[in-house]
């Protein structure tokens, strides 16, 4: 497992941008560009309403969230990560480098 906490900065996106309420972009170092939707990173959220802190489980249905939800801002965290404020008024999750690239919906071909 990587430690999420120890993450070069040369990791960290080189662009993030918030393209529309439904989208976020990051454009990595290597030129590889992450787009998720509202809708992915929520139901990506690391936080402990939605992932067991004990068991990992799953603890949010991603049934429960609306493929058009959107967000309401995003927010750098350290040199680390990001938070996301949702529409729905969840914002507790942050979301560090290594984990948006790991789970990138459309990978880079040799990744």
């Amino acid at each position: 497992m990587r430690d999420h906490h120890l993450v070069p900065m040369t990791n960290s996106p080189t662009t993030i941008r918030r393209k529309d309420p439904s989208k976020v972009e990051l454009v990595w170092p290597d030129g590889h560009e992450t787009t998720y939707t509202a809708a992915q990173l929520r139901r990506l959220c690391p936080c402990a309403r939605c992932i067991h802190e004990l068991t990992g489980q799953p603890l949010l249905d991603p049934k429960s969230v609306p493929d058009d939800l959107q967000q309401n801002g995003v927010v750098l965290v350290g040199n680390y990560a990001i938070s996301v404020r949702f529409a729905d008024g969840h914002d507790t999750g942050i979301y560090p480098w290594p984990l948006l690239r790991d789970r990138d919906p459309n990978p880079a071909p040799d990744a």
